[in-house]
């Protein structure tokens, strides 16, 4: 396959990751494109072949949906041709073998273990990996100045349900959690060494970390003449310094390109001096963090990094990481013509649909606040029902997004999207 240097990076459905990835690739220095499904619908791969493809996270079946069917058989056929694809968490699962309607693409055999209990999937932050005994591919992929147990980060991944196959090698394996390691929102490094073994024995809750260990987190296979990578580990998370060394040496050895730099430097969502100075869009981002303010004054959210705010078990923190994301990615840089034209077709009811959003938002926490109040001494005086109705209209139902929070970020996405598209290419 003659493949230019170049990246290509799944766009559809994946908000913040989306984000994040283009702006590890644009910090390292990479010939990139976001391209969409749709385009690879239409056979972009098989026209123009990339060095790698690759999908960030978010929701592997919403991926899927997204490329349909033409667009999953156009990246099976791409690998299967020669091609590399690398996926991050939800990049990994849409990799995986798995049916329903759109299928997995199936490159690799293994499919996505479940969880005993939902809340064992709320993990987010740095957790310690080992390294399994040398094998020829690992000594390929696995850079060689990492420490023992290098940190690794982790933003509520799903888990690889592992069986014995001769074109998988293993790169990574779990081990324990690091200092910023949270479980929902309970940040582990601030309990005592006995707590969960205690909670386990008291309430029953296999809400523990322990669990994660020695099940793999980054792993390599072929697939007809190609090969993949499938990472639960976010990679490119900015500032993470064994995360992005391995990014890099993966981009060289893998798929035969040459970062120009090793490092993704911190990410600061709002700058100090947007370049997009539009009065509609201000307005817009001071209604956001209106609502911001609200959940961290209340404690209902609360900072994890620089680019990223952690929440109360429950909250939709999710979505408002992403709203927050797509707007300072807009205003980071000076408005492109097609974001232009996009923005002045879509900027009144963008802006109205936020106020509302800030007016509604800041009374649903508000009820979420006072709930926590009232919670031992006047049980379901702000009942549970009305809590999720509010949240519903607001955000939608769980891994769905909808109301008032889709009629924001689809457009939000597609802004970002004509902001960040042509930025890496040759």
């Amino acid at each position: 396959m003659n493949a230019m240097p170049l990246v290509y990076i799944l766009w559809d459905d994946s908000q913040i990751w989306g984000l994040l990835a283009a702006r590890g690739a644009k910090a390292m220095g990479l010939p990139h494109r976001l391209v969409r499904g749709r385009e690879i619908a239409g056979g972009l791969l098989s026209r123009r072949p990339p060095a790698l493809l690759l999908v960030p996270g978010g929701n592997a079946r919403h991926k899927a949906q997204s490329l349909g069917a033409k667009g999953l058989q156009a990246v099976r056929a791409y690998v299967e041709e020669g091609g590399r694809y690398l996926g991050f968490c939800g990049g990994a699962g849409l990799a995986l073998t798995w049916e329903g309607l759109p299928p997995g693409l199936g490159l690799c055999p293994w499919r996505r273990a479940g969880f005993e209990d939902r809340l064992q999937h709320f993990m987010s932050g740095h957790l310690h990996v080992s390294l399994p005994a040398q094998h020829k591919k690992r000594a390929e992929l696995v850079p060689p100045d990492l420490p023992e147990l290098p940190c690794l980060p982790v933003w509520w991944p799903g888990r690889f349900l592992a069986e014995e196959h001769e074109d998988i090698t293993v790169l990574a394996v779990y081990e324990r959690p690091a200092k910023d390691f949270w479980l929902a929102d309970i940040p582990v490094d601030d309990l005592p060494p006995d707590a969960f073994a205690a909670w386990q024995d008291v309430y029953g809750l296999p809400f523990n970390p322990a669990f994660l260990a020695g099940q793999p987190c980054l792993l390599y296979g072929n697939f007809g003449k190609g090969a993949y990578i499938l990472s639960y580990s976010h990679l490119e998370t900015p500032d993470s310094p064994h995360a992005n060394r391995w990014l890099a040496h993966l981009l060289h050895r893998f798929a035969g390109i040459c970062p120009k730099r090793e490092r993704i430097p911190p990410w600061q969502t709002r700058g100090k001096n947007p370049l997009w100075d539009d009065p509609l869009l201000r307005r817009m981002e001071d209604d956001l963090r209106h609502v911001l303010q609200t959940g961290l004054k209340h404690d209902l959210l609360f900072s994890r990094t620089q680019w990223l705010m952690g929440w109360r078990t429950g909250i939709p923190g999710a979505g408002l990481n992403n709203l927050r994301a797509a707007l300072g990615m807009v205003r980071a840089k000076k408005p492109r013509a097609g974001s232009l034209q996009f923005w002045e077709e879509h900027k009144e009811a963008l802006a109205e649909a936020m106020e509302m959003f800030r007016k509604g938002c800041i009374q649903y926490l508000l009820a979420e606040r006072l709930a926590l109040t009232l919670a031992k001494s006047l049980p379901e005086t702000v009942s549970t029902a009305m809590l999720k109705d509010q949240r519903e209209s607001l955000f939608g139902p769980p891994m769905q997004a909808g109301g008032l929070y889709r009629s924001l970020m689809e457009p939000l996405d597609e802004l970002a999207f004509l902001q960040l598209a042509g930025e890496g290419k040759e």
